[in-house]
């Protein structure tokens, strides 16, 4: 006779109990032998290397066809129709205080992922998917680029290229961006 099963027979409770206490501990045990890796979508801005986190972006698609906000900020691009849905198109290198973006083969638009904010991003590049682990993460200075600082989630550090994490949704919720028109 087994112990579980003597300890059935004295106490139910208890038995219950250990079991629980071995399921969690297993849990454990499994989620610690996981590497805790951190994915975004990597994209370029003029010759900085950026990532944004997965969940920011609904989709990348080629820059579209856009009509022209009249009194609005140079940085908003214009509306284009994607899919039946206007969406507002923002050169996102422009609104970082940067030059204008360059129309190119490898422009993309980041469409942002948020219901009730229609809105793209044009970026000169996209690089797809990137995972990190915890040892590529590097401490960022707040001088290295100022522009980017209230933005700025971290960073990576890969074949000696500085990837920062910045948040979309955090230059969505700034005044610069708010007040888009004049």
């Amino acid at each position: 006779m087994t112990a579980e099963l003597r300890a059935w027979r004295e106490d139910p409770f208890e038995l219950l109990l250990r079991l629980d206490g071995q399921v969690r501990s297993a849990r454990l045990d499994v989620a610690a032998g996981q590497a805790e890796d951190w994915t975004g979508l990597g994209f370029r801005l003029g010759s900085d290397w950026l990532l944004v986190p997965r969940d920011e972006v609904r989709e990348v698609v080629p820059p579209p066809a856009r009509t022209r906000i009249p009194n609005a900020r140079a940085w908003v691009l214009g509306v284009a129709n994607v899919r039946g849905g206007l969406l507002t198109l923002v050169d996102l290198q422009q609104v970082l205080g940067g030059p204008p973006a360059t129309a190119g083969r490898a422009q993309r638009v980041l469409v942002l992922n948020a219901e009730r904010l229609p809105v793209g991003f044009v970026v000169d590049e996209v690089a797809g998917y990137r995972q990190f682990l915890p040892q590529d993460q590097v401490r960022l200075s707040a001088a290295d680029n100022e522009a980017l600082q209230p933005l700025e989630l971290g960073g990576f550090r890969r074949d000696d290229r500085l990837w920062r994490v910045i948040s979309l949704h955090k230059l969505v919720r700034t005044d610069t961006f708010r007040q888009a028109g004049w």
